[in-house]
């Protein structure tokens, strides 16, 4: 009996994650990427798997899916990974309020806890301990190195689940059940666009009915620290709390964006809330910033990059802060509050989109949830 077929366009963690959830299912899946490798938002992140970001209930389900799926993929293909955990801190009271209610609401269906500004300092030496009124720890967040774990993926689905790679194949055109690259056509029962790039050129009026725009990013790496000095969890200054829709629990975070909006207005401006997160190498990962549109400057604004490193210093107290590399991401995000878009483009084809920053996190347990419904 021949086995059910599926191409993926685009080798980027969605992509994957389209195909490694085809593959388990018994799909022959073959994945086109227009590069040699994937190069786009999928690499260009903290490498964060970051369930505490996401809000108490399906989306945090999901995210603990894609966490499941990770370690088991981490742990099959040996790549390095780190449940390091993560710590908010506060130095001021309306942010330890903040965190208080936030671990008080949140005790019962997560891995968390206020801790004392000591036990803070005890989790991670990189901790700023001028100031700090309490931190609040989570267990779930999980650190991969996103520039090798991305191609590690593929490599591991290639050889584990026979999924076949197409590199330097761009796809130009796509109908209910073939694909086009120049002179070549591929054919599958199935076929799944995960490129944001292949979704705005294939189907352009498509990609313009959708409320979508794009995020650019800018982000930093900061020196392996000496030693093998490690900072242990991911850090985050108490800014990322009005970012990520999980803290929208507690009932003092409207008053703390209020003052954040008064003292941070150049802040809020540009999306800057900071986290820094440190790979095997000992190298730190900190960041972003926020810009949308449909088109971006192409150029690092070093402002945001100088604004980034002095509210890093406000909860941070790293060896080595020296800067070794800059760059900045785009990626896909609905405007109205969707947290991704999953929309049939035609009979057989499937677009898969608009995950905003959260595709290290949910990607997996996404794309899990959709093929297992459908198949």
């Amino acid at each position: 009996m021949r086995k059910p077929s599926a191409i993926v366009i685009g080798a980027g963690i969605v992509g994957l994650a389209t195909a490694r959830a085809l593959a388990i299912r018994g799909y022959s899946v073959s994945v086109f990427e227009r590069n040699e490798r994937a190069v786009g938002a999928s690499i260009r992140n903290f490498g964060m798997v970051w369930p505490i970001g996401q809000p108490t209930g399906p989306l945090f389900e999901r995210a603990m899916l894609s966490r499941s799926i990770w370690k088991q993929i981490c742990a099959e293909a040996g790549i390095w990974h780190d449940e390091v955990g993560s710590l908010h801190l506060a130095y001021h009271n309306d942010e330890l309020e903040v965190i208080e209610q936030y671990a008080d609401i949140s005790k019962n269906n997560r891995d968390c806890a206020l801790l004392t500004p000591q036990q803070a300092l005890e989790r991670s030496a990189g901790v700023n301990p001028d100031g700090l009124k309490g931190a609040l720890w989570s267990g779930t967040e999980m650190i991969v190195e996103a520039r090798a774990a991305i191609a590690a993926v593929a490599k591991y689905l290639a050889e584990k689940h026979g999924v076949t790679f197409y590199w330097n194949t761009a796809i130009s055109h796509v109908t209910t059940s073939t694909v086009t690259s120049g002179s070549k056509q591929f054919h599958a029962d199935r076929i799944f666009i995960c490129s944001g790039a292949e979704f705005e050129t294939l189907y352009p009026e498509l990609f313009t009915s959708f409320e979508i725009t794009k995020c650019k990013l800018q982000m930093m790496r900061l020196a392996a620290q000496p030693n093998n000095w490690r900072i242990g969890p991911a850090l985050c200054g108490s800014l990322s709390m009005i970012h990520y829709p999980g803290f929208q629990t507690a009932l003092a975070l409207p008053a703390l964006r209020k003052r954040y909006e008064e003292e941070y207005a150049e802040y809020l401006k540009w999306g800057i809330h900071v986290m820094a997160a440190q790979n095997h190498t000992g190298e730190i990962t900190v960041g972003d910033s926020h810009e949308y549109g449909l088109v971006h400057d192409p150029f690092d604004k070093d402002f945001i990059n100088q604004m980034i490193l002095k509210y890093l210093q406000t909860f941070s107290s790293f060896k080595d802060t020296r800067v070794i590399q800059t760059w900045n991401g785009t990626y896909a995000k609905m405007t109205t509050g969707q947290t991704e878009l999953i929309v049939d483009a035609e009979p057989g084809v499937t677009i898969i989109n608009g995950l905003g920053g959260n595709g290290m996190t949910l990607s997996f347990g996404l794309c899990e949830q959709i093929i297992a419904a459908r198949f």
